[in-house]
C-alpha cells in the first residue's frame, strides 16, 4: 500500500548522463525527485521527460545550480529545504573531469570542487532533512549514495599536504583522487549516519557513453576509445539499486559494482585517513563559506 506522500529524492547532476537516467529511473516509480543541472536547455529537456515518466504521480523539479561554486552549493541547501520537509534519497552523482588546472572564482581547484568538496557542503546542509525523514521511516530506508568510479582505486595515497593536487597538476591523477574523495567521505560519514539509521554507499558505475567524456582529455578519451560501453540507463543501474532495494539497506559504508561489492582504495580502511580528510575538507570548506549561512 503506497504512503499518502511520495518519497523524495534529491539527485545533483540530473540533467543528463547517468544522473538524468537514475532520475527517469525513480521517477517511473513515483519519487518526487528535485534534480540538479547547469544548462538551461538540458534542465528543461530532462524535467519534460521525467514528468512524462512521472505522469502526475509526484512533484518534479530540476533546481539550476553548479556544485564547484562552494556559494551555489550551499544556496542549492536553502532551496531544498524550502522544497521539502524531507529527504528520503540524496544522489550525490554530479561531477567529472577537467582538461587542464582550473581555479574557481572562490579560488579552489574546479575538478576538486565539483566532485567533492561542493557535494560533501550539499550533504552537510541537507543531513538535518535526511535525518527528518529517518526517524520516521524503516530503518535503512534513508540513504546516501554517491557516484565515485573504478578510477578510485588508482589513486596515490592522498597528499595532505596538497590536498587539491595543484602541484604537478594532472587532469587524470586528479580525477582518480577526487573519486577517491568520494570513496573517503562516503566511509567517514556511513560510521556517523549509522546511528541515525542512514545508510551510505558508493558506486562505480564503470565506461557508459554519455556526454562525461567530452569535457575529458583526449589522453582519457583515446584510452577508452576500444572500451565497451554501458547505456546511461546501464550505467545507472546499480545506483538506483543502491538507492531502493531491501538488500542494498541491509549494510552500509560499501563500494559497489555492478550490484556487488568491490574492494575500494586501501585508504578507505584506514580511520585515521578517514577522519583527517573529512576534518580537512571541513577546513577548507569553512575558510571559504565563512560569511554563507
Amino acid at each position: 500500500m503506497m504512503s499518502a506522500l511520495p518519497k523524495t529524492a534529491i539527485v545533483t547532476g540530473a540533467s543528463s548522463g547517468i544522473g538524468r537516467a537514475a532520475a527517469i529511473a525513480l521517477a517511473s516509480q513515483g519519487w518526487r525527485i528535485i534534480g540538479t543541472g547547469r544548462d538551461p536547455g538540458r534542465i528543461a529537456d530532462a524535467q519534460r521527460k521525467l514528468r512524462a515518466v512521472s505522469d502526475g504521480r509526484a512533484p518534479i523539479d530540476i533546481v539550476r545550480a553548479d556544485l564547484s561554486i562552494l556559494s551555489e552549493a550551499a544556496a542549492l541547501a536553502e532551496t531544498i529545504r524550502g522544497m521539502t520537509p524531507g529527504i528520503d534519497i540524496l544522489l550525490n552523482n554530479a561531477g567529472g573531469m577537467t582538461e587542464s588546472l582550473k581555479l574557481t572564482a572562490e579560488g579552489l581547484e574546479e575538478g576538486f570542487a565539483a566532485n567533492h568538496l561542493g557535494p560533501f557542503l550539499l550533504t552537510q546542509r541537507l543531513l538535518p532533512l535526511l535525518q527528518a525523514a529517518a526517524r520516521k521511516a524503516e530503518k535503512g530506508s534513508v540513504r546516501i549514495i554517491f557516484t565515485s568510479s573504478g578510477a578510485s582505486e588508482s589513486a596515490p595515497p592522498v597528499n595532505f599536504d596538497d590536498i587539491q593536487n595543484l602541484t604537478g597538476f594532472s587532469p587524470g591523477k586528479t580525477y582518480c583522487s577526487v573519486k577517491l574523495a568520494n570513496v573517503l567521505v562516503m566511509r567517514e560519514l556511513a560510521q556517523r549516519a549509522e546511528s541515525w539509521g542512514i545508510v551510505v554507499h558508493a558506486a562505480a558505475p564503470g565506461p557508459v557513453a554519455s556526454r562525461f567524456f567530452e569535457y575529458a582529455p583526449q589522453e582519457t578519451r583515446d584510452h577508452v576509445s576500444d572500451l565497451p560501453m554501458m547505456t546511461e540507463a546501464e550505467g545507472a543501474d546499480t545506483i538506483v539499486w543502491l538507492a531502493t532495494d531491501p538488500e542494498a539497506g541491509r549494510s552500509t559504508g560499501g563500494y559497489w559494482q555492478g550490484r556487488k561489492q568491490r574492494r575500494p582504495h586501501p585508504q578507505a580502511n584506514e580511520p585515521d585517513v578517514l577522519a583527517r580528510f573529512w576534518a580537512e575538507s571541513e577546513s577548507l570548506i569553512t575558510r571559504i563559506t565563512s560569511d554563507i549561512r
